[in-house]
């Protein structure tokens, strides 16, 4: 194996180490994967889904 080979085992490594670190401290900080803003294909089902924004039709004179 040359260097760059290591270099780069070591660099994928890392990512992965990475993305499950991050994930790790989100789910302990209580967010989602998704964060639900309705972009995931899962939202209907999410229990993180933001309530619907309620919107008043009542007219002033």
């Amino acid at each position: 194996m040359s260097w760059w080979e290591i270099l780069l085992i070591i660099a994928a490594a890392g990512f992965v180490v990475a993305v499950a670190a991050v994930s790790i401290v989100r789910r302990k900080q209580g967010k989602s994967s998704c964060d639900c803003g309705g972009n995931c294909a899962a939202c209907a089902g999410c229990k993180y889904k933001q309530p619907p924004e309620k919107t008043d039709h009542t007219q002033s004179p």
